[in-house]
């Protein structure tokens, strides 16, 4: 393992990967401080100029997106109370507060450390649990991987912030979506309505990217599109610090470091959740087992890093689940598996045994991308108060041409085009009528998997209590069950816990 980690580190040394590492890298943070545009959609403007590279150099540069951007989101969360991407949330509690007190500078650079040290040892897991968990994966037949599949669904469905029912819908929906077309089995045409382009499938990519860029770019013009205000600008004029003191700052607190860390990488194995819920936890934690939980909220370090630990740790466990089972934790790893899709790569089990130099050459992407990201926030500091008052009315028309580009690129048609437009009118109604899109966009993405191994399984054997009676299989059914039965009882108290404050505040 060492060898070939090793060997990746070389190679990824060289000017054809550092270069697209570097640029993602930049990209990410770019995106992630502009609040509003998000990793999601900054990855898949990046997308399209990744077709004509190689799968390692491609992939390296989504990664440094990823990267970048986790950290990113912790400028404006700090600089302006506005989180720049919805993991830095939580950022915002003490960052801001901390800024407004004369010390933007300690702020950011404690978020930038915390990502560092936090996405480091998400890295850590990523290189030891990756092999081990695929190789237990590969012990899953087509029983195993249906109840996996139907987990996934059922635990985003659960955990949306809205109601069950809507989360279960949009997740069915995503998956109505995979039937348009042919049968995979017999190839007989499906819910086509007559309608050409529709008669070969869709492809999930252009889906992924209206109902996410166009739903959010509408989301956001909305609310406005006003820059920030030259009071806040000017609160944060001076970033300078002294940096030994910021990184013993957040080393001297190595049991939070650690437990939030592995918040975050916990959270990102478990599919679609995200760094937005890892943050929140960690930061939820951190004021649990402090001895002054008083002063969270008004500018303590521990708030700080906790949230931005955890969300770049968050990073490395959502590439675990795209490595050994080949399900995206999140959107972000959505379009990767798009990526490796395009070149011809099948992500899962036998990810690493047939691919070990890409493998690891992602793995040293990872680990790059870390000391790259905090070359450029201090390179870049002296400008970022300028990257968060770019006009949204000149940016988002640009990011929507890119999008537009990307989705006919893929196959060169204007079918693509007229399925992004579709599915961005898709996902903004969504949006409006208050139903979650991690739970559509997964269903589109594991809804094929999901009849495929269906279709597997019972021409294999026609008995149906085997998804029950198999050991794995049955536990995977049993905790999607669990899952649903347990956001139903979090709905319902919370439900009463709303009812009897109001009946207290009549009173």
């Amino acid at each position: 393992m060492f060898e070939l980690l090793g060997a990746g580190l070389v190679n990824l040394m060289q000017v054809k990967y550092l270069l697209p590492l570097a640029f993602g890298t930049l990209a990410g943070i770019v995106g992630g401080a502009l609040p509003g545009v998000t990793i999601t959609m900054t990855i898949i403007v990046v997308l399209p100029f990744t077709f004509g590279l190689d799968p390692l150099q491609g992939l390296a540069a989504m990664t440094g997106v990823y990267v970048g951007g986790s950290a990113g989101g912790l400028v404006t969360a700090v600089l302006l109370g506005l989180p720049g991407t919805p993991s830095a949330i939580a950022t915002t509690f003490d960052g801001h507060p901390m800024a407004k007190k004369g010390e933007p500078g300690r702020a950011i650079w404690l978020g930038v450390w915390a990502s560092f040290f936090g996405g480091l040892l998400g890295g850590v897991f990523l290189i030891t649990a990756t092999g081990p968990l695929a190789r237990i994966a590969l012990q899953f037949g087509p029983w195993e991987f249906f109840s996996l599949f139907i987990l996934a669904l059922s635990m985003v469905a659960g955990l949306t912030e809205s109601s069950l029912v809507k989360g279960l819908i949009a997740g069915a929906l995503g998956c109505v979506v995979t039937i348009l077309g042919s049968d995979p089995v017999m190839g007989q045409e499906r819910l086509a309505l007559g309608v050409p382009f529709i008669k070969g499938g869709i492809d999930f990519l252009p889906v992924l990217i209206g109902v996410f860029a166009f739903a959010q770019i509408m989301t956001e013009l909305e609310r406005g599109a006003g820059a920030a205000s030259a009071a806040a600008v000017s609160r944060a004029a001076n970033l300078a610090v002294r940096q030994a003191t910021v990184i013993w700052e957040v080393l001297q607190r190595p049991l939070q470091l650690l437990w939030c860390s592995f918040i975050g990488v916990l959270i990102g194995v478990l599919p679609a959740i995200g760094g937005s819920a890892a943050s929140m936890m960690a930061y939820d934690q951190a004021k649990k087992f402090s001895r002054h939980p008083e002063r969270f909220g008004t500018g303590t370090p521990e708030g700080i890093v906790a949230s931005e630990c955890s969300n770049n740790a968050n990073v490395g466990g959502s590439l675990v689940t795209i490595m050994a089972f080949g399900i995206p934790g999140d959107a972000v790893t959505a379009v990767m598996l798009g990526a490796l899709t395009i070149h011809g790569i099948q992500s899962g089990p036998l990810f690493i045994l047939q691919n070990p130099q890409l493998a690891y050459g992602i793995f040293a992407a990872y680990l790059v991308a870390h000391p790259l990201m905090v070359a450029i926030m201090w390179a870049g500091s002296r400008w970022m108060l300028r990257v968060t008052t770019v006009p949204k009315a000149v940016l988002f028309p640009v990011v929507l041409v890119l999008c537009v580009i990307g989705a006919y690129a893929l196959n060169n048609t204007m079918a693509n085009v007229y399925v992004l437009l579709t599915f961005g009118v898709v996902g903004y109604a969504m949006v409006k009528f208050g139903f979650p899109l991690a739970p559509f966009i997964l269903g589109v993405i594991l809804g094929d998997q999901i009849e495929i191994n269906l279709i597997r399984a019972i021409m294999t054997d026609p008995d149906p209590w085997l998804f029950l009676t198999r050991p794995i299989s049955g536990a995977l059914i049993a905790l999607s069950v669990g899952s649903v039965a347990l956001a139903l009882w979090q709905h319902r108290r919370q439900q009463k816990r709303l009812a009897a404050s109001g009946e207290d505040a009549d009173f």
